[in-house]
């Protein structure tokens, strides 16, 4: 090795030497400092935010999805096979039972029923000719008999006729509102091609399941609460109309039905949404802000605020790590079960700053109230 090359050398592991003591020195230097801002409650306090463990009532719920169905809703399809001659509706407005939606080609039909008419009208005569003569003792009861059968099948025929115009005749079988039109004049439709939707919207019918273990709290008459994405600031009050008579064995879920009254025509059939049902009787339970609750992999904790003894006779508030126990969280709130007691003072902002025995300054902002 040269001379120069052991001059590199040398310098390179003086400038290494140098580098790990000057960051040793600051290490040492920040511990040093640090456990001096816990001893004396020092200038090395981290500012955060706190709230207070409180108490609140609240009353059990039951979350579950919810898909909103028409009390009355079907897909309008023809009986019998025809082409379209009248359309008499427009898609989206409101019909009423009985409105006639469209007409099928109906001039076969109509030219039966006038034949059959007169043929009824026929036989009608026929049959009031028979009865007079057989009050004479003109004629048989067989006679009568024949007669009168024979103008019964004419009336038959009639009926049936009128019947066949009828559902050649589209019309709707109760009061709603109808979708968008899925024919056209002149088309030929085949027994159960698709004309249109109608539904019913006031009211509704809210379907969702919940587990078996939940069953005895859910029963007739249950308030429940729909909300919709598409109406984030609103709630829709139901109840509970039935319940399934079994538990599904797949699934070990049951299934509700509940009304929801649509006064205001907001939601539709087929929305989906959530439904909170509330059971049991309300009860008091310890929360904090949600925000106060720490994840790791040992589980959940929060930094509670104590006070502990320094020089000179100080007090500096210190925040120690508290593993809690939680329960359900509501509006952010997280129900407390075990760990804290109401009063406790917890840190709702600045926990990534902290470490368990560290001194805090707090500096609460009026939205933290």
């Amino acid at each position: 090795m040269t001379r120069s090359e052991k001059n590199i050398l040398l310098r390179t592991a003086v400038a290494v030497a140098v580098v790990l003591v000057f960051l040793f020195g600051i290490k040492a230097w920040l511990g040093y400092r640090t456990r001096a801002a816990q001893t004396h409650g020092g200038g090395f306090a981290v500012s955060v935010e706190t709230a207070q463990a409180t108490t609140a009532t609240w009353q059990q719920q039951i979350h579950a999805v919810a898909n909103l169905v028409a009390v009355k809703g079907i897909e309008l399809t023809p009986q019998l096979p025809g082409q379209i001659t009248g359309i008499y509706f427009h898609s989206g407005e409101y019909v009423r039972k009985g409105q006639r939606l469209i007409q099928i080609d109906n001039s076969n039909q109509l030219a039966q029923l006038k034949n059959d008419e007169a043929s009824t009208e026929l036989a009608r005569i026929n049959y009031k000719r028979t009865e007079g003569l057989f009050k004479l003792d003109a004629t048989s009861q067989a006679s009568l008999d024949s007669a009168r059968a024979a103008y019964a099948s004419a009336g038959a025929a009639v009926a049936n006729d009128q019947a066949t115009l009828a559902k050649l005749a589209l019309s709707a079988p109760f009061s709603g509102w109808i979708g968008v039109r899925q024919v056209s004049l002149g088309q030929y439709l085949a027994p159960g091609t698709p004309v249109a939707e109608l539904n019913a919207w006031d009211p509704l019918r809210a379907e969702f399941t919940v587990p078996q273990d939940q069953l005895a709290l859910v029963h007739t008459g249950q308030e429940v609460q729909i909300s919709v994405n598409s109406y984030p600031n609103l709630q829709f009050p139901a109840r509970v109309a039935a319940i399934g008579s079994q538990v599904n064995p797949s699934t070990r879920n049951l299934d509700v039905e509940a009304t929801v009254p649509n006064p205001r025509h907001l939601l539709r059939p087929g929305m989906f949404g959530e439904a909170l049902l509330l059971a049991g009787k309300p009860r008091s339970v310890l929360v904090v802000p949600a925000v106060a609750i720490t994840y790791n992999t040992f589980g959940e904790y929060v930094y509670r605020i104590e006070r502990k003894p320094g020089k000179n006779g100080s007090q500096p508030q210190i925040a120690v790590a508290t593993t809690v126990q939680t329960g359900e969280s509501r509006e952010g709130l997280t129900q407390i079960v075990a760990g804290l007691h109401a009063g406790d003072t917890v840190v709702t902002a600045g926990q990534v700053k902290l470490r368990s025995g560290m001194p805090v300054d707090i500096h609460n902002t009026a939205a933290s109230h």
